[in-house]
């Protein structure tokens, strides 16, 4: 009987492989992880009598990254980035001066939308699903305009507190 340490030494490309086919960008030792935890069930599982066990393994894998990928999908649009937790505060925390940092002259040159979706997920606090809804676009396009929100958001501020 072969050894665990064996069959991950074999299985090893494997686990590259379904990170590849996944699409998996980020966080790779992480996925890894969960295909060695995915392979070494497998290979506690197995009974030869069902078959070859490269196709069981390979589905295991695959199957383990999935479900990591669908868990950290449903984290993230209930979570917000604690960076984002600034724009929580202007306007409402007294201690802070009304426009310290200038923000609405800065907030006045954005669209009506672009600060649409400041209020609703940092004042209001919808998730981004809500927001989705709300715009009529998916969950991915309401990540990628905040994404593009909050990097013209942070030029700008950094192009007014140059010296």
């Amino acid at each position: 009987m072969i050894t665990f340490e064996e069959v991950l030494e074999q299985y090893t490309p494997m686990l590259s492989a379904v990170i590849r086919k996944l699409h998996i960008y980020r966080d790779f030792e992480h996925f890894r992880q969960a295909g060695r935890v995915a392979l070494w069930h497998a290979w506690q599982r197995f009974d030869e009598t069902k078959g070859d066990f490269a196709p069981y393994a390979y589905r295991s894998i695959y199957g383990a990254m999935l479900d990591e990928l669908k868990r950290e999908t449903r984290f993230s649009d209930m979570h917000m980035p604690a960076e984002d937790d600034l724009l929580e505060y202007v306007g409402t925390d007294p201690r802070i001066e009304r426009d310290f940092w200038g923000l609405e002259d800065l907030l006045s040159e954005l669209t009506f939308q672009e600060r649409e979706l400041i209020v609703l997920l940092f004042v209001d606090r919808f998730s981004q699903a809500a927001c989705a809804t709300h715009f009529g676009i998916s969950v991915p396009g309401v990540k990628k305009r905040k994404e593009r929100l909050l990097l013209k958001l942070r030029h700008r501020l950094t192009d007014r507190n140059t010296f």
